[in-house]
């Protein structure tokens, strides 16, 4: 009664249980992701694991350059370039004009690639040749155990080129730092390297006979020596050793490759680490680990007989490419790509069917956010500071660098309240610099509505990052809801 003392709750039996029950729930989805990350050394291994997952689930494979034959009631995927999908679930009552609920991420992460021409010899040492790819933190990736992953263009005994998935399982690069005593001001005037000269990693070294065998007498003149290279042939624009690892790995003559894309990663698998079990170390959790939520999310709202029975929009997954670096690719967030699907699942209907269903729809761009940092805590506005374990974050800029509104938030809020996820509030401080994500580009070219939210984190863009084990459970859980929820509530919602 009022003016009465409250008391904390009774923790019964069935209190325990439950908290049991959601702990092991919360951990065995995090041990899910820590096994998909170790397989997604690349955003072709994202893709490609996501695509066995969906087929695993009753989705169909189509093919972009061919029609389509959809279904209410079907469901769909489809890759480009074999780095960015896009899956669908067309509700059983759905026709050309309804809506989309959209979950959007990206596949790719800040890493080292290699270069198109990679050999360089420096002082009795064979080194590889790389380009940074994103913002990522750099000084990082020094005295790590590093491996190379990504895609091999080989051609086959009958001319016809095919795409092969390559992931070598050893340590076999390593960029080393420059001893203290060679460099005595490191600890008081920074770490500082010049990302040309200095971030290189070393593959070997030449004196060994087999080595100096196979790359041949060829002048150590560093990466300025000139060889005659044909069109297609790879072996004069990287070191042997590192071309036979691949071809020996994919069971080819060397001969065979006519190109390749090529990420470096760490040979350190993710784990579940501190002394609770509470976190996830590991690579590349900006942005697998809202990939990995949205698949899991879209997959769990569309199994069983009935899932789709009543629902009269599409629901849609999209993981894109080149996120990292301004998503102004074929295959990136920037592309026409979304706006095509989309009108293909309009085509049958009025001449105004997609136009009808944008002011219908809703995008939630996933993406990670940035934890409160124990020893950084400045950083953060002193009234928006997520924390581990705590639910995903809505993060919200006036600046349209985020595209939450208070529309959208509404919608995510109530979706989350009913599947009881929580949720924390970003906004980055005045005099900070924000960074964006996919979700006003999406949300400028189709003219839909769109939510920037994602699981916080430490040391995003590191070569390893840290998050809470509890965030893999609790975004699925809400992209479901989202999935499942969405027609309800926006029907409930009166704007214009």
């Amino acid at each position: 009664h009022k003016g009465h003392k409250a008391f904390p709750p009774t923790i019964t039996v069935a209190h325990v249980v439950m908290a049991a029950a959601s702990s092991a729930g919360a951990t065995a989805a995090a041990e899910g992701f820590v096994s998909f990350v170790n397989k997604c050394p690349s955003p072709f291994h994202a893709v490609s694991e996501a695509c066995a997952a969906l087929v695993s689930a009753g989705y169909l494979r189509l093919d972009e350059a061919k029609p389509w034959d959809v279904v209410p009631g079907g469901k769909y995927f489809f890759t480009r370039n074999q780095s960015t999908l896009i899956a669908f679930a067309l509700g059983a009552k759905f026709e050309p004009g309804n809506g989309f609920v959209a979950v959007g991420a990206h596949t790719d992460s800040p890493c080292l690639k290699v270069k198109p021409v990679s050999t360089v010899k420096r002082a009795g040492f064979l080194n590889v040749g790389v380009e940074c790819y994103g913002g990522g933190l750099w000084h990082t990736w020094f005295d790590r155990d590093l491996t190379v992953a990504g895609r091999v263009m080989v051609k086959d005994a009958e001319g016809k080129f095919s795409q092969r998935l390559v992931h070598i399982h050893k340590p076999m690069l390593r960029i080393p730092t420059l001893a203290i005593h060679l460099n005595r001001t490191v600890n008081t005037e920074g770490f500082k390297f010049n990302k040309e000269t200095e971030l290189v990693p070393v593959l070997a070294t030449s004196v060994k006979a087999q080595l100096e065998a196979t790359e041949g007498a060829v002048a150590d003149h560093g990466p300025t020596t000139k060889r005659a290279r044909t069109a297609v042939s790879q072996t004069d624009n990287h070191h042997p050793i590192l071309l036979e690892t691949i071809a020996n790995d994919l069971g080819v003559d060397v001969e065979s490759i006519c190109n390749f894309e090529l990420c470096l990663a760490d040979t350190q698998p993710a784990v579940i680490g501190g002394i609770k079990e509470e976190f996830i170390f590991a690579p590349r959790l900006d942005n697998l680990l809202s990939s990995y939520c949205g698949l899991q999310a879209l997959i769990a709202s569309t199994s069983g007989e009935d899932a789709l029975k009543d629902e009269s929009n599409a629901r849609v997954l999209m993981l894109y490419d080149h996120e990292e670096v301004g998503s102004q690719s074929a295959q990136g967030a920037a592309s026409s790509l979304t706006e095509y699907v989309l009108r293909r699942l309009s085509a049958g209907g009025s001449a105004t069917a997609f136009e009808e269903a944008v002011p219908k729809s809703l995008v939630i761009s996933a993406d990670m956010a940035h934890a409160i940092h124990p020893n950084y805590m400045s950083k953060h506005e002193d009234n928006h500071r997520p924390a581990l374990h705590q639910g995903p974050v809505i993060k919200t800029n006036s600046n349209q660098r985020y595209a939450t509104n208070a529309v959208t938030a509404t919608v995510v809020k109530e979706c989350a309240q009913r599947m009881g996820v929580p949720l924390q509030e970003f906004v980055v401080r005045n005099d900070s610099a924000c960074g964006s994500t996919i979700g006003p580009i999406i949300s400028a070219k189709l003219g839909m509505r769109t939510l920037d939210i994602g699981n916080p984190q430490l040391s995003m863009h590191s070569i390893r990052e840290m998050c809470g084990v509890d965030g893999v459970e609790q975004a699925t859980r809400l992209f479901e809801s989202v999935y499942v929820n969405f027609s309800a509530v926006d029907a409930t919602v009166t704007v214009d």
